[in-house]
């Protein structure tokens, strides 16, 4: 699936179930809802737009993180974020914001560098070099109420505590607070953020002992 961006940048769609799966999973969180309203035009433009970030999400774990997709039933897909080398981690801010600018214009890059400036500074004294980064995480719609989002995380759980490796996540949706702490999350905090307007809880989970 590819979208125009503009007159000089088009987008391909690397993982299109899975990026609209990500999109129609998150259309209440306040953070997405505010990233979807910075980018300019109709609604249309504006959901595509937010395909494009979804999909570019994806294509950043797998080089730069983790990008998780179950194997043998393809049902959803969760997205983390690790500590980088200086330079690698350049490079990464340096695509991120080329990806932002020229696939969501200026306000959405503006918007988004607000956010996470806030963000970064309220989880400094939080969370250090050593966490995991739960960044994003959705269900294919068929896939939906089945208890099958535990199965996007605990993979990746089993592999940070064999390392000794704490992780950490940050949600502006509060009826998803349970749902991470069955899963041995607590919170550390909770922040509002003024560029959303909202409120989130940021929780980590240290390595658990096998």
């Amino acid at each position: 699936m590819t979208f125009d961006t503009d007159t000089k940048h088009t987008y391909q769609l690397k993982y299109p179930g899975y990026a609209s799966a990500l999109y129609e999973s998150l259309t209440a969180d306040p953070f997405y809802i505010t990233m979807e309203q910075s980018v300019s035009g109709q609604d249309a433009r504006q959901r595509q737009a937010m395909l494009r970030y979804m999909d570019y999400s994806m294509i950043e774990a797998e080089r730069f993180g983790i990008l998780f997709i179950p194997k043998v039933h393809e049902y959803g897909v969760s997205i983390w974020s690790k500590t980088l080398p200086p330079e690698t981690q350049a490079q990464r801010s340096a695509a991120k914001k080329r990806f932002l600018r020229e696939h969501m214009g200026p306000k959405s890059l503006e918007t988004y560098h607000a956010i996470v400036e806030t963000m970064s500074l309220h989880a400094q004294n939080l969370v250090d070099d050593r966490f995991w980064y739960l960044s994003i995480i959705g269900i294919l719609p068929q896939f939906q109420n089945q208890g099958l989002g535990p199965g996007l995380i605990s993979d990746i759980l089993e592999k940070a505590d064999q390392k000794g490796i704490p992780t950490y996540l940050e949600t502006f949706t509060p009826r998803n607070i349970s749902f991470y702490q069955r899963l041995g999350y607590n919170s550390a905090g909770v922040f509002y953020e003024p560029t959303v307007r909202a409120e989130y809880t940021l929780m980590t989970r240290p390595a658990m002992p096998a």
